[in-house]
């Protein structure tokens, strides 16, 4: 199947539509958030054949849709949304993707960058001698079966148990950090085994820990309500539920696989394997997905513990402590009400490299965030700008309160490769202020700013479509990565 531009339809600036009229499997029309250019630069992989294919899932509504950094994923396209009718609708694996409760926060200090540009590098060192990174390995923490399950089934709230975080962090975090619907028994042991050692671990990949600095305010009322102001440092943190979401994931994808044919259900592309909600399949599954999604919040509360105690021993015990803007999932899917052609349902959302973008009035948001709307966090690349935005009620009309989740990859892993020599871009950012500490010259490679879109775009068609608007920018100083 090819898809040309002439398939596609423009709806309104910055929404485009590939109507259910394209083929008969089809059971909703398939929409674009971009921009004309990055359209066109879309087109070049097979994202839109995937967003199509996703319009054939069992009891889908409203549009399969794409955000503008969308690239080519695991049957789903990273960056997509989709919406099935709750609970017989499908539930599908790869609309989640293999990193369950992927994710980003963004922690606040009270210090300016120029108070901490000569102790970035020592801090930078700090930091990668505190936080354990890169393919596999394994953390401080090793927890025995108990615990395991506990971490599961509680999420963050095991870190505040356990000393790790104060209580107020979970105010901060979607769901507060836990979803209530995780059965750790629908976990394997493989997974668990994997993930035993791996909490307050950044792993490798496009995950990190970042120091930035703001350097633009766009909506002052706003970035006061979330407690920034220009040339504040703060702490950017990206990273999953590591080897116990990947291994979760595999584990369902075959057995859902081997189950559709009980179902009835065929799909166009192997790799969207589903089955319904309420199957026994599908709610194992959706029990399974909660617990890993609880191990990544749990996660990266623990990573922040550890860049607190790196903070810390590079300015001092006296230093005010970081604290948490937002912690937001960018691969879930969560059961939500939404309304559909001037109706109201109870849906499953499937966020697969897209976070929540809700507005004003969003009953799960801090008190002091309600006026302003969710905050949402997209990182750029370790050698560009990232952003906060503040999510706006037309999200909730055009993609089920959805947005994207960061600048998206242009450059495969093996052709960044080709085209980065890892040390002299290193050099080049120690040059402009960017200290980089990382496991290995590969992961330099494979995360270079050239192997990404242009972030500053993507954001813009964000806020021209209404979904989101700008409230600030940021510039990285310090970067650590696997």
């Amino acid at each position: 199947m090819k898809i040309n531009k002439q398939d596609i339809i423009k709806k309104e600036d910055f929404l485009w539509e590939i109507p259910q009229t394209f083929r008969p499997q089809m059971l909703v029309p398939a929409r674009v958030i971009a921009s004309e250019t990055l359209l066109d630069a879309i087109m070049e992989d097979r994202s839109l054949v995937q967003l199509v294919n996703v319009a054939s899932l069992p009891g889908l509504i409203g549009a399969s849709l794409v955000m503008p950094d969308v690239h080519e994923g695991y049957g789903f396209p990273i960056g997509g949304v989709a919406a099935t009718l709750y609970p017989n609708g499908a539930i599908s694996p790869g609309g989640i993707g293999y990193d369950i409760n992927c994710g980003v926060r963004l922690l606040t200090s009270q210090q300016n960058a120029e108070e901490i540009k000569f102790k970035l590098e020592e801090l930078s060192k700090e930091m990668y001698a505190q936080i354990p990174s890169g393919m596999g390995k394994g953390g401080q923490i090793n927890l025995n079966p108990k615990e395991m399950d506990e971490v599961l089934t509680k999420g963050a709230e095991w870190a505040v148990d356990n000393g790790y975080a104060d209580k107020e962090d979970l105010a901060y975090m979607e769901s507060n950090g836990r979803l209530d619907n995780a059965d750790p028994a629908m976990v394997s042991e493989m997974a668990k085994k994997r993930g035993s050692d791996q909490l307050g671990t950044i792993g490798s990949g496009n995950h990190f820990v970042e120091v930035d600095y703001v350097d633009e305010i766009y909506d002052p009322i706003a970035a006061e309500a979330y407690g920034l102001s220009k040339g504040q440092v703060v702490v950017l943190i990206h990273t999953g539920s590591r080897g116990l979401g990947h291994q979760v994931a595999t584990d369902y994808i075959r057995e859902i696989m081997a189950a559709m044919p009980n179902y009835g259900i065929k799909v166009p592309d192997r790799e969207l394997a589903c089955v319904p909600f309420n199957s026994q399949e599908g709610e194992n599954y959706f029990k399974a997905m909660c617990a890993a999604a609880n191990f990544a919040w749990c996660n990266r509360e623990i990573i922040s513990w550890e860049v607190r105690k790196a903070w810390k021993n590079v300015f001092g015990a006296d230093v005010d402590p970081l604290k948490l803007m937002y912690d937001v999932a960018h691969n879930i899917a969560k059961i939500e009400t939404h309304q559909v052609d001037g109706e109201k349902l109870k849906v499953l959302v499937h966020r697969k490299g897209a976070t929540r973008a809700f507005g004003p009035g969003f009953e799960d948001l801090p008190k002091e965030y309600k006026h302003i709307g969710q905050p949402v966090i997209i990182p750029g690349s370790m050698g560009t700008s990232s952003y906060i935005l503040a999510g706006a009620n037309r999200s909730e009309k055009i993609s089920f309160g959805s947005c994207c989740h960061g600048a998206g990859r242009k450059l495969s892993r093996t052709a960044a490769k080709k085209q980065v020599n890892a040390p002299v871009l290193k050099e080049k950012l120690k040059e402009i202020g960017i200290y980089v500490q990382a496991g290995s010259f590969k992961g330099i490679a494979e995360e270079a700013p050239i192997a990404y879109k242009d972030v500053d775009e993507v954001v813009e068609t964000i806020q021209n479509s209404g979904i989101a608007k700008k409230v600030a920018k940021l510039r990285p100083m310090a970067v650590v990565k696997g």
